[in-house]
């Protein structure tokens, strides 16, 4: 059924019930204006801060869950936007905490949301609780929610392969890894369109990391390269500097370290152009400590 109020009306109606000013509910959750707009639906509400307005003004969140059916932009968007946040972030305890406070959400029970659900709870068990074949049945259960025969699948279904092949490298199960990447690039090319390009970058490097981890370092620079060329292709910035810098490694390893050094120093450069000094500073020490090998 069609929702009669979006989440703004909602908002508003609530603060004006509990006589809370803008300045009151804003505080500690976002900036006045931010609250303002949030009021007349022209900005929406990240669902952490759309948590700390129900606690605020003492509802519980699902009241809220009326704008569902209102607003592109809803609930159940605004949960996945928050756990690719965190993601970016490696924050997998709230990604975790999100997970188990949705998971009995009935706004969920859709296959394709719930396989969402599925997907990251597999990753979190992996990295907080260090269980690799218990993360690895979690994610293939991703999958068999919208596709039991495992073929011809879709962008969904292909980014949740890359997790079970991106695990299986850190378990330094690199040719069982390489397989399952390979198998994913196929099952991409066969894709009518590709909705995120991001799917496909993370599927290049992924592989290229995982031929240079046994020694196929040409093979691993075709790989490189093309997310260089993808990336340019699709103008966007993501893994641009992880591939240059895998770029740089294979070339190093096959014996061109000029080459190999400034396809690195590209990286490094790039990096701190994003003020990513961390990183920078992370692929400063691995350059030297190739070029002493």
């Amino acid at each position: 059924m069609e929702s009669v109020f979006g989440y703004g009306k909602i908002l508003h109606d609530l603060r004006i019930y509990k006589k809370m000013d803008i300045q009151k509910l804003a505080e500690g959750i976002c900036t006045e204006d931010e609250l303002v707009q949030f009021e007349k639906e022209k900005l929406y509400p990240r669902i952490d801060q759309l948590h700390n307005f129900a606690i605020k003004l003492n509802v519980d969140l699902s009241y809220f869950y009326a704008l569902t059916s209102k607003t592109p932009h809803n609930y159940t968007n605004a949960v996945f936007n928050l756990i690719n946040k965190y993601k970016r972030e490696r924050n997998y305890h709230a990604i975790y905490d999100i997970i188990k406070m949705e998971e009995g959400n009935p706004l969920f029970n859709e296959t394709s949301l719930k396989q969402y659900l599925v997907w990251h709870q597999g990753i979190c068990v992996y990295y907080l609780e260090n269980n690799f074949y218990e993360a690895i049945k979690i994610l293939y259960s991703a999958i068999d929610l919208t596709n039991p025969s495992r073929k011809n699948l879709t962008e969904r279904e292909i980014e949740v392969l890359t997790s079970i092949a991106i695990l299986n490298s850190h378990e330094k199960k690199f040719r069982h890894s390489i397989t399952l990447l390979v198998k994913a690039l196929a099952n991409l090319e066969k894709l009518p369109n590709i909705i995120d390009p991001k799917s496909k970058l993370r599927v290049m490097f992924a592989l290229s990391q995982a031929l240079t981890n046994i020694g196929e370092f040409e093979e691993s620079l075709k790989y490189s390269k093309k997310g260089i060329d993808y990336c340019i292709q699709y103008e966007t910035l993501y893994l641009f500097s992880e591939f240059h810098y895998q770029t740089g490694e294979n070339y190093i390893e096959l014996g061109e370290k000029e080459l190999g050094t400034n396809f690195i120093n590209t990286s490094i450069s790039f990096l701190r152009t994003q003020n990513n000094e961390f990183l920078a500073n992370y692929i400063e020490q691995e350059l030297e400590k190739l070029l002493k090998k």
